[in-house]
């Protein structure tokens, strides 16, 4: 017994000595980042951009809660009061209603993977780079694309998506709720009923405007709805809300063929967020961390109150407006029925360098504001008011800020 442990171990030991050759076989080409010894450090500052916006207290505490198991008895807990979250936000009672995995963009892409199939045709409004990002997606799916273009800047009639329904027979319109990259409100009321006439469902975007616009999503008639979690909710970027109705599931669990993508595939992701009845199946592991952020940003909401929600938003844009007036600034959008209460676009005044502008404000003021995106790019500059940073002392903040830029910045007389 003793010969054969002893051989035993003899045949171990040069196993392991095999093992550890070959696990030191090749030398560190790549050091340790000197950057990594270092502490972070990051800068504070006051996001009136586009978003991503400051994080309430609480939502920022909620970050550094413990981690548990994504699939725990606990977490599912939190899950499910986050979809009631989300069906008070989005003012549905869908059961379908789940948070996607992956920002705002990734949402869209849920939307449009889950119900778009090679030859669909698909109709999507493009006042902006959303729509325009939306034609993107689609025509990659094999759907058949037809863009209603207007000016950035423009919104949407009822007679003129009539005019697009009737010509084009889509199975899906796509709008943008708030436009962020032109700063316009596009109207719902009765565009759900109108695509229901024709047999297309209605997908809205309401990344830049839930929260401080109202929208009603069962009583508007919108099939497909998602938002995001770093504007007005104020939780961190990453992660997206969605809901389908039952039209908008019949559609997706009918399907010819499967989505493109077996990520945002829908019918997995029901199954993981308990949309299917009380069992679960694992699909991917959740970012336990910002689901934590995200429940405690839509409980703020839920305590709050939808609507002082939206009037507080109403409000504090309407003090920003009056000290862009007292400046002498215009408005990029024209008409003030259609301004986005949460993103304000201005008109980069004559003279002046954009960037100029917004680096002043940085670096005097520790106040990010942004220039413009996609069609507006060079045109305008974005000022958010989102959620928690919604507030009258805000806005005085960066109007002082604004009226200093416009005094130092280099302006071409030409």
């Amino acid at each position: 017994m003793f010969r054969m442990l002893a051989k035993a171990s003899v045949t171990l030991g040069s196993r392991a000595a095999g093992w550890v050759r070959t696990m030191g076989s090749y030398q560190l080409l790549v050091p340790p980042p000197e950057a990594l010894s270092k502490p972070l450090s990051v800068p504070t500052r006051l996001l009136l951009g586009p978003g991503p916006s400051n994080l309430a207290p609480r939502v920022l505490a909620a970050g550094s809660l413990r981690m548990i198991g994504h699939m725990q008895k606990e977490m599912l807990q939190i899950m499910e009061e986050i979809k009631q979250g989300i069906q008070y936000v989005f003012q549905t009672r869908n059961p379908l209603t789940l948070v996607v995995s992956g920002s705002g963009h990734c949402a869209m892409e849920t939307a449009l993977f889950n119900l778009l199939e090679p030859g669909d045709s698909f109709l999507t409004g493009t006042n902006g780079i959303w729509g325009m990002r939306a034609a993107e997606i689609a025509d990659r799916i094999g759907a058949r694309v037809h863009q209603m273009i207007k000016k950035p800047g423009e919104h949407y009639t009822l007679q003129e998506v009539e005019e697009g329904l009737a010509q084009h027979k889509p199975v899906l319109l796509f709008l943008v709720h708030g436009e962020s990259s032109t700063g316009v409100v596009q109207p719902l009321d009765g565009f759900g009923e109108l695509c229901h006439r024709y047999q297309c469902l209605l997908l809205v975007d309401s990344v830049a405007s839930l929260g401080g616009v109202p929208i009603y999503m069962d009583q508007q008639g919108i099939d497909i709805m998602y938002s995001s979690s770093q504007k007005v909710l104020n939780a961190p970027p990453g992660i997206s809300l969605i809901s389908f109705n039952d039209k908008a599931k019949y559609k997706v669990y009918s399907r010819k063929t499967k989505p493109v993508s077996f990520y945002t595939d829908i019918t997995y992701l029901a199954k993981l967020w308990g949309c299917e009845g009380e069992t679960r199946v694992i699909h991917h592991t959740t970012p336990v961390t910002s689901l934590y952020c995200l429940r405690e940003s839509l409980a703020l909401i839920a305590e709050q109150g939808l609507e002082n929600c939206w009037r507080r938003h109403r409000e504090a844009t309407a003090h920003l407006h009056k000290h862009l007036q007292e400046m002498g600034l215009k408005f990029f959008v024209k008409d003030p029925e259609i301004r986005l209460p949460t993103i304000t676009t201005v008109t980069v005044p004559a003279g002046y360098n954009w960037r100029d502008i917004v680096s002043y404000v940085l670096d005097h003021f520790s106040i990010e504001i942004s220039g413009g995106l996609g069609p507006t790019e060079e045109r305008v500059l974005r000022i958010g008011l989102l959620g928690y940073n919604a507030t009258t002392e805000n806005v005085d903040r960066v109007a002082e800020a604004l009226r200093e830029a416009l005094q130092h910045c280099p302006k071409n007389k030409l």
